[in-house]
């Protein structure tokens, strides 16, 4: 992958990602979650991992973000807690993002710093992105993050549906 098209979707990403933490509208902020996660299968793509592009796209973009979509709507968020306002809270978003940002230039200024693998002028490994080399990955190695992730998603959709009738009741 080109260092300056990477540069170009990197910014982007950053830029959306901000969005999701800075909107005040929960509903802009999981669009602008959306965006970030296309701009990510976007990266996928020119890495020639079309089934995680793919993947991507399905499966958080769309199957995770309308879950999303539905919790915020169940739970009828309008207004924004007042306890995000405060100074110190936004501080250490400023602090943190620009922590981030010095890594990224970091990487930029000096890849080869960084360690010794294919870095982005490179070719990725044999079967990279491919459905054997990423079932492998999930379902060997990555199987107790797998099964974790899936149990909290459970007790985030359980813990919403409740919290939104004990506001009708």
């Amino acid at each position: 992958m080109n260092p300056l098209l990477f540069g170009i979707l990197a910014l982007l990403m950053i830029a959306s990602a901000l969005g999701v933490v800075l909107l005040h509208s929960p509903v802009r902020s999981a669009l602008s979650l959306v965006m970030t996660l296309f701009l990510l299968a976007v990266t996928f793509l020119f890495l020639d991992a079309y089934l995680v592009a793919a993947l991507q796209v399905v499966v958080y973009a769309g199957a995770i973000m309308v879950l999303f979509l539905f919790v915020i709507m169940l739970l009828n968020l309008q207004a924004d807690p007042q306890g995000m306002a405060k100074v110190g809270v936004r501080f250490a978003a400023v602090l943190l993002a620009s922590l981030f940002l010095l890594a990224a230039v970091r990487f930029f200024v000096a890849p080869a710093a960084l360690g010794s693998g294919t870095g982005m002028g490179g070719t990725p490994p044999a079967g990279f992105g491919s459905v054997e080399a990423v079932a492998e990955r999930l379902f060997t190695h990555s199987l107790f993050a797998f099964e974790v992730t899936s149990v909290l998603l459970l007790v985030a959709i359980i813990g919403a549906v409740v919290l939104a009738k004990r506001k009708l009741v």
